[in-house]
């Protein structure tokens, strides 16, 4: 142990620790400064910035044996307050710089540090500091934070005064379609919000800390699993096998259509007769500290016998493969889709064919906070589960029998979450914490690491499709021919859902008339699928959105117009043959076209011998919402103080929920004039909020915002009194009127049928993608210039919100188009390794437009949009290298070594 001074935000803090102890552990754990946040774990995020003797500094990989005595050390605490704000702090708020905001608090820190340096920084200095620091981002795509930084330091130099910094947002009035902050927002600018791991610091002193034994092998039989050595080692509490589960040891996964031929109780608990992929847990050790937990779990000896392992779908359906899970084929569900004619003699007879094959891979999700989670018994005897769930309620029905509780005796509750895209719409660690609490009778904390992370948790699951398009000699549609096989890992959870996508979305946003295919779910022995933004359409509409290019030049027309010539218009019918609720594809690509005429000039005029520029488009289509009749419940309360508070569950990856329930109700609330700041939202704990159902699809704007709007006219029409005035709360208690009030609003749609056909979103997202990239001959690199997209998600709610899902979910297109992957299980292990994009990958020039055609069955006209930026951009910048160079990629990522070896071909 050592022991040292430290100043730390102007003030001496003496700490006793170990000298291998990480500076951002001591700051964290010993002096309780938990807005530095531990992401990566290797220097990698930047998640753990403070500056130490004037020097930025990532402090999860600084050991305390290498901080000096008296170290002066600066963190976001240092940096502003809560009532008294720095002008970073109060630009991230101006520019929604924080969604997610699991990183703020080392960006504002690395923003302060460069504005001490130079107060006057170009976009470019700012973009190559925050590359040199490796201060990483998921959720905003960048772009924000650098305008964030720009008007700080005007205000700092006094070119900008903090009220001009704030001129956009409105201090009265309505606040739909404007800039209004989110409620988190000052929370987590200042890096008082507490997230899991921070929450895990300020549990009750007897929490028990647990590590996992987890295979290092992806399919194996399990011979023994040995406990002993690992009991003896100190502060060592419980070490739980399989042997200590009380319910059925499975989560079940849901399944969705009755032809699936699993069960959906595939995925164990805790791994009892056999390994299914690398990371399963095999034993939960259950100690006083972490790092006891950890130094036991190393002594669990596990004896294996290593089986076949099938790491894509096409090594999966060899007729040699053995059945993963004994008893169902690893082919265990069929989609098929039959709109209109048969094609075989459509195809027969068109002037023109084309066919190609396409694969997209297991992106993985890559939030900055790693999955946390605990759990405890409450004084009402329930179990008590918090964690990262974007779908509590769905959550508690998958994992209730496995742990042998009743789904009642659950409470979930969604701690302020670092991003997930998706990957908690699956249940990852809660059954895990509810066996350790079970099984031991104490509350228990678990924080993965960041390669536990990466290796843990599902990802998307990858596509091989080959589609094939008929056309007349004019460029018109006639017919479509599909065929994709969906890897989804070993756990079935949402499986047949996502290969349904392929149906929907292959070919989306243009009339045509008729299509076969077929699509299979397979069973593998690589990283378990989930949701992940856009759930199913980057894949689809890659492969289609790339055909349509290579079916433009096969005829001869322009990639734009043969989009317009297709798009839906009236009488045109999606793939699943329902009518489109608007028509603005044809507006969208009016609108674009100037945009592109004017890139596809700037590519021409520079473009080297060395490095060729290119332009690229692709039109994205997404559903907002679960499938047929979704639907979502939402309470409002009105207090003694004025205020209304909503209840349901509009889960939080990091978008907005906060500020989506909030001004949906303020705008239903408006006839009785309550300002903005009296609607408040208390969201995503199961024991006081009503089932606004999962945030996937991106169904909450919609689907939630329905029933919070239903509730608040329920609300209004109850204080409504005979001379059009409204009740005060003392007045409705004492006439007895009640003081809350329900709302549940179900889409009005059906499930699609055996062939794909049906009626299944109330309400769609439309965009035209434009990508500018350059392509170094020599290399194969591609750098994206700049990003345009047009889109139509319906009324904007909230510009901040809609803006930072538009520039993140464009920022992830990018990661997919060029270097993300999860397919190397060692290699791909980490941040740098997977291909998360920093700061000087994403372009600085993004531009976006949109169109607000107002949906019929929306809150207020409003659509979703989380998942439109993710449905093809990829595709786009694809188009665009094979524009620039003639390199056509059709496997992602468009890494250099692909992109140079198709031109070399």
């Amino acid at each position: 142990m050592l022991k040292k001074m430290l100043h730390v935000n102007g003030v001496d803090r003496m700490v006793i620790c170990d000298q291998d102890d990480s500076l951002a552990n001591v700051l964290r754990e010993n002096l309780g400064i938990t807005s530095v946040k531990v992401g990566c774990g290797q220097g990698q995020c930047g998640s753990c910035t403070v500056v130490v003797d004037g020097k930025l500094k990532r402090t999860c990989t600084l050991k305390m044996k290498r901080v000096a005595e008296n170290t002066k050390i600066v963190t976001v605490e240092g940096v502003g307050t809560p009532t008294c704000l720095h002008p970073i702090q109060l630009a991230w708020i101006a520019h929604g710089g924080a969604q997610c905001g699991f990183c703020t608090p080392g960006f504002i820190v690395s923003s302060y540090a460069l504005l001490l340096e130079n107060q006057s920084p170009s976009r470019e200095d700012i973009r190559d500091w925050f590359q040199k620091h490796r201060n990483a981002c998921r959720c905003t795509g960048y772009k924000p934070l650098v305008d964030a930084v720009m008007d700080a330091a005007a205000v700092i130099r006094g070119d900008k005064t903090r009220e001009e910094l704030m001129k956009d947002v409105p201090v009265e009035g309505r606040i739909l379609g404007t800039k209004y902050p989110r409620p988190s927002a000052v929370a987590k600018v200042t890096g008082t919000l507490d997230y899991g791991a921070d929450l895990g610091i300020k549990l009750p002193g007897d929490t028990l800390r647990l590590a996992l034994v987890q295979a290092e092998v992806s399919h194996a039989k399990i011979i023994s699993i040995d406990t002993s050595e690992a009991e003896k080692m100190d502060g060592v509490k419980k070490i739980i096998t399989h042997k200590d589960v009380k319910g059925k040891n499975r989560i079940t996964g849901l399944i969705t259509f009755p032809s699936n031929k699993g069960d959906g109780w595939d995925r164990p608990i805790l791994c009892d007769e056999k390994v299914f992929q690398y990371g399963d847990t095999l034993a939960i050790v259950c100690a006083d500290t972490e790092k006891h937990a950890k130094a036991a779990a190393a002594k669990v000896k596990v004896e294996l016998e290593q089986l076949p392992e099938y790491m894509s779908a096409p090594e999966a359906m060899q007729d040699d493969a053995m059945e993963i899970h004994p008893g169902t084929p690893n082919i265990y569900y069929i989609q098929n889709i039959a709109k209109g004619n048969e094609t075989a003699p459509i195809f027969k007879d068109a002037d023109v064919t084309i066919e190609g094959d396409y694969y997209v891979g297991r992106q993985p999700h890559m939030p900055i906070e790693p999955d946390v989670g605990f759990a405890y018994r409450n004084d009402e005897g329930k179990l008590v589960i918090h964690s990262k769930s974007i779908g509590m309620h769905l959550h508690a029905a998958m994992i209730a029998p496995g742990l042998g509780e009743d789904v009642e005796n659950l409470v979930m509750v969604q701690n302020p979450t670092g991003g997930t895209f998706g990957y908690k719409f699956s249940a990852t660690m809660e059954a895990l914490v509810g066996v350790a609490c079970i099984a031991t009778g104490k509350p228990v904390f678990l924080n993965y690491t960041w390669h536990q992370q990466q290796t843990y948790t599902p990802k998307r699951s990858p596509f091989f499709m080959n589609v094939r398009l008929a056309a007349d000699k004019e460029g018109k549609l006639l017919g479509m021919e599909t065929d994709w096989s969906v890897d989804h890992g070993p756990y079935s959870e949402f499986g047949d859902l996502l290969t349904l996508r392929g149906a929907q979305f292959i070919g989306a946003g243009y009339n045509i008339p008729n299509i076969r295919g077929e699509g299979r779910t397979v069973c593998t022995n690589h990283a378990w699928g989930s949701a992940f933004r856009g759930f199913g359409s980057p894949q689809s509409e890659f492969a289609s959105e790339v055909l349509m290019d290579e079916l433009a030049e096969k005829i001869g027309m322009d990639p734009l117009e043969i989009r317009y010539k297709n798009a839906y218009r009236k009488g045109s019918t999606t793939p699943t043959g329902q009518d489109p609720e608007v028509y603005s594809i044809p507006d969208i690509i009016d609108t674009i076209r100037p945009k592109y005429e004017e890139a596809k000039k700037r590519a021409a005029e520079l473009s080297t011998p060395e490095v060729k520029r290119g332009v690229g488009i692709a039109l994205g289509v997404y559903g907002s919402g679960l499938d047929g009749p979704d639907t979502a419940d939402a309470d409002v309360e009105l207090d003694a103080q004025g205020c209304v508070t909503v209840y349901t569950t509009w889960h939080d990856h990091g978008q907005g929920a906060d500020i989506g329930a909030q001004t949906t109700a303020h705008e239903a609330l408006s006839p009785m004039g309550i300002p903005a700041e009296k609607v408040k939202v208390c969201l995503n704990d199961t024991s006081k909020c009503p089932n606004g159902g999962p945030a996937g699809g991106s169904r909450s704007q919609v689907v939630v915002g329905r029933a919070i709007k239903s509730a608040c006219e329920a609300l209004v029409e109850s204080m409504k009194k005979a001379d059009g005035s409204y009740y005060t709360y003392e007045e409705m208690v004492e006439k007895k009127i009640p003081t809350r009030a329900s709302g549940k609003w179900t889409a009005p749609c059906t499930d699609c049928d055996e062939n794909s056909q049906g009626n299944p979103f109330a309400c769609y997202m439309y965009g035209m993608f434009l990508a500018e990239v350059s392509v170094e001959l020599a290399t194969g690199k591609t750098t994206v210039d700049k990003m345009t997209a047009v889109a139509d998600i319906g009324t904007i709610m909230n510009k901040l919100v809609v803006d930072g899902q538009m520039y993140g979910g464009l920022a992830q297109a990018i990661g997919l188009a060029l270097t993300e992957d999860y397919e190397d299980i060692k290699k791909h292990s980490t941040m740098i390794g997977a291909g998360l994009p920093f700061a000087k990958d994403i372009p600085d020039d993004m531009e976006l437009v949109y169109i607000e055609s107002k949906r019929p069955e929306g809150p207020f006209g409003a659509s979703g949009v989380g998942e439109l930026p993710l449905t093809s951009p990829h595709a786009a910048i694809i188009n665009a290298i094979y524009n620039a160079c003639g390199a056509r990629i059709r496997h992602l990522p468009a890494r250099p070594e692909k992109v140079l070896a198709e031109l070399n071909k």
